[in-house]
């Protein structure tokens, strides 16, 4: 891991923070746009090392900016895990890993995977403001569609700036 990779981390954790605290909470549970930012960084650095740094700050940052009540140990044990599930089914598609489609629909399984998560410790651990399903269509759902469009968008611009600026160790510039 380089100094390069983890500015690039960096500044994808800082951006996931501040659309995290910025983004309305509904019934209690706001959509987590920190994964955006967090599937990005695994794309463009897939390296073990790099996931499980950026998972682990993911997981904090977003325990201190959560709103929902009780929601920093879900926050924190949901990240790791979401982000080795997200990192093993990146690396198992291999051959379309630069597709937009791919990392668009990996994006919608990888916040599915981060909300079912989350809810299921949070339920585990300091109890749910609401019923499971009611919480679920309302935080991950919005929140899958909002990280899906948001990758889309976002993929081919870090993608065009990686090529501009030959930056060796991100798997968007092999071809």
């Amino acid at each position: 891991m380089n100094t390069k990779n983890i500015v690039i981390l960096a500044l994808l954790a800082g951006i996931g923070v501040v659309l995290h605290t910025v983004m309305p909470a509904f019934l209690t549970i706001k959509p987590d746009m920190m994964l955006a930012m967090m599937f990005l960084g695994i794309i463009l650095i897939p390296e073990l090392k790099s996931v499980m740094l950026l998972a682990i700050v993911t997981g904090v940052l977003s325990a201190l900016t959560t709103s929902f009540p009780g929601g920093q140990i879900p926050n924190i044990i949901d990240k790791p895990i979401t982000a080795l599930i997200f990192f093993g089914l990146f690396l198992a598609l291999k051959k379309y890993q630069n597709s937009l489609v791919s990392v668009g629909i990996l994006t919608a399984v990888g916040t599915l995977i981060s909300g079912t998560v989350f809810l299921s410790a949070a339920y585990f651990i300091v109890g749910l403001p609401g019923p499971f399903t009611a919480l679920f269509v309302a935080g991950v759902l919005p929140a899958i569609a909002l990280n899906t469009v948001t990758m889309v968008i976002l993929y081919p611009i870090a993608q065009s700036i990686f090529k501009r600026t030959k930056l060796s160790s991100a798997s968007v510039i092999q071809k």
